[in-house]
């Protein structure tokens, strides 16, 4: 137990004293504060620009894609938030005035309204992050089947090449950036501070800085589609030098994922304080739940990646507006640096965008096959080095970019590597399924089904490691394949498997089991359907970023796009389930899955500040079958001891 934690006080009191000054609704933080501020500082970004071009004596004064660059990107959000309210505390303290007292009248949800306002409750923040994000998703699955719409018939039938471009590229771009890894920070935000007994975040208003970066960058890659000369069309990855050569949409990129990456950073700052010096006593690390176990390895990949992925994009962007010469091979830039900078970032992304999903998955088939986690210090092990292992790895996806030759051989080893310790994980969970007690509800059934996708997304992987598979395979669909059954069969899956499990301790309500397995089978069979062809028609010789291709290929692609379809109808019944059963579900338990991790003792939804009291940890979070086995005390008596 760190002294953080008792620091906090657990029973919180409106303090007294006059009331605070009201303030008219132009000045409240909110919506209305931030249309006038976003206004405001757009006019004060574009007459920075305007002042300096006068200055240096640049022609023309008013050039509008620098202004869109300094005053759309970078002010006018800026501008956002600070009418939003995420900075009021912290400038009232900067102005050299007495630190406020925090009254809480911005802390927890007592109406529908307050999801929709900057809220320091760890619980709201997380709900936040996931509506927001789901947005962002059914936004992205949108583009995606525009785009199968255009494969379904050889030919080009509804767009022209770049407008295809743009559209596989603000797809991958969404459901990447703005959908996966944030999706994965709500989740942990709502569930994280509960599991280690905590009443809050380390930082509850960095937290809610965190989340109000996001859709900045959402809007950005959005907004993209409305440049002169279209969207950015360069794929997620935006290849250099092609990407310093873009029509202006590919500044909305490089921007957008500033921001996206911003609010990451800051987030996983959060969760490794929190991890760090916020755990209830007794709750040592290895009593962590495997939740926060991978969530902990996640934020210290989030720190030390992503920096890369920044610096990439300012020097692409720098390339094109500031005609540097960072990666343009005319004036002697390095364009394969770009490669290896990008790379070190973003085969590390691919593990923050799995690494929870691995999380959530060991607390489902713990809970419901009623077992304790099978080898628990070898997973947790086994999280520590896929975090060494994926900073090895990056240059795999260089193999054909014309890389050294001495390099492949050690990238090829190291990636084969990493399929260690991930294996060591689906071993662990097959063994806890072993002869368990399995109760085939809504979460366990996306549990079971990321299994079998992920491993089909794993061994294609390996495959790919080996340098003559990935010579001939790489810029095919094989590659999209397999890139989707990690991402989306590995990360969306265990995604709706943590809303499901989770949604009674979110709402206090039970989602409607029926309509879950319907959305489970659809999503389970029309994945599959739509992904697995991919295989077969990359490994043929089917180009992928392409907008058209061989005839031969027409019937099984017009199978795969008409599969595409049904995965996105898949999304109606979820949403459907969610809003219907958030709004008139059943009443939930406090602890309906019987489980005995501490975010599960308190009531469903928690108290606003989670605990009356600390608890005291005494065990172990998964001792399903063991008797007298308990993971926690509250209220000073024993929680009640989860049933075999």
């Amino acid at each position: 137990m760190t002294s953080t934690t008792e620091e906090h006080a657990v029973h919180h009191e409106v303090p007294h004293g006059p009331p605070p000054r009201r303030r008219g609704i132009f000045m409240r933080p909110g919506y209305v504060r931030a249309l006038w501020c976003t206004a405001a500082f757009f006019v004060i970004g574009m007459y920075i620009v305007v002042t300096l071009r006068w200055l240096a004596g640049w022609d023309p004064v008013y050039d509008w894609e620098y202004i869109v660059l300094v005053a759309g990107m970078v002010t006018a959000p800026i501008g956002f938030l600070l009418g939003m309210g995420v900075f009021d505390y912290w400038l009232y303290w900067l102005s050299g005035r007495p630190t406020l007292v925090d009254d809480h009248a911005s802390h927890g949800a007592y109406k529908w309204t307050d999801y929709f306002k900057v809220n320091t409750d760890h619980k709201v923040i997380g709900i936040q992050y996931l509506v927001t994000t789901f947005f962002f998703f059914v936004v992205g699955g949108f583009l995606a089947m525009l785009f199968r719409a255009e494969l379904a018939q050889p030919g080009m039938q509804f767009f022209d090449t770049q407008t295809f471009n743009g559209l596989v590229s603000a797809h991958a771009t969404l459901m990447i950036f703005v959908f996966i890894i944030p999706a994965f920070a709500g989740l942990a935000n709502f569930a994280v501070p509960l599991m280690l007994g905590a009443p809050d975040m380390a930082f509850p208003r960095l937290n809610a800085l965190s989340f109000w970066m996001l859709p900045v960058a959402g809007v950005l890659f959005l907004a993209s589609f409305l440049a002169p000369g279209g969207a950015f069309a360069t794929g997620w990855t935006s290849y250099a030098p092609l990407a310093s050569e873009q029509p202006f949409g590919q500044v909305f990129f490089n921007m957008g994922v500033q921001w996206a990456g911003a609010s990451s950073i800051a987030t996983a700052l959060n969760f490794l304080v929190t991890i760090i010096t916020m755990r209830a006593p007794g709750m040592t690390f290895w009593r962590m739940p495997l939740l926060v176990w991978a969530n902990f390895t996640t934020s210290l990949l989030v720190v030390i990646a992503t920096p890369f992925i920044a610096g990439s994009q300012f020097f692409i962007m720098f390339d094109r507006v500031m005609h540097t010469s960072f990666f343009t091979p005319d004036n002697g830039g390095y364009v394969l640096g770009y490669q290896h900078i990008f790379w070190f970032y973003s085969h590390p992304a691919v593990y923050i965008m799995v690494l929870p999903g691995f999380g959530i998955i060991s607390e489902v088939i713990s809970v419901f096959s009623r077992k304790p986690i099978f080898g628990y210090r070898l997973m947790a092990v086994s999280l520590i080095g896929i975090l060494v292992l994926a900073f090895s790895v990056w240059a795999h996806h260089m193999f054909v970019a014309g890389m050294a030759d001495w390099l492949r051989i050690p990238m090829m080893i190291s990636t084969l590597l990493i399929a260690v310790p991930t294996g060591i994980k689906v071993f662990s969970w097959l063994a806890t399924l072993w002869e368990g007690k399995i109760h085939l509800n809504t979460p366990m059934l996306f549990a079971l089904g990321f299994i079998s996708t992920f491993v089909i997304g794993g061994l294609s992987g390996v495959y790919l490691a080996a340098v003559p598979i990935d010579i001939h395979a790489s810029d095919t669909y094989f590659i999209v394949a397999h890139i989707h059954y990690v991402l989306f069969g590995g990360s969306v899956f265990t995604i709706f498997a943590g809303i499901y499990y989770w949604f009674p301790k979110m709402t206090g309500r039970m989602f409607d089991e029926r309509l879950g397995k319907l959305h489970f089978w659809l999503t389970f069979v029309a994945f599959n359907v739509t992904f697995f062809p991919m295989h077969w028609v990359g490994l043929d010789g089917m180009p992928r970023r392409v907008a058209d291709y061989a005839a031969t290929y027409g019937a099984l692609n017009m199978v795969v796009s008409i599969a595409s379809f049904a995965l996105g109808a898949s999304v109606i019944v979820f949403a459907y389930n969610i809003v219907t059963s958030w709004a008139r579900g059943p009443i939930a338990g406090s602890n309906p899955w019987r489980a005995m991790t501490i975010e599960w003792q308190v009531s469903s939804p928690p108290p606003v500040f989670n605990f009356d009291e600390i608890p005291q940890v005494v065990g172990g979070p998964y001792e399903y079958g063991v008797p007298g086995a308990r993971h926690a005390v509250l209220k000073g008596a024993v929680l009640e001891e989860a049933p075999a």
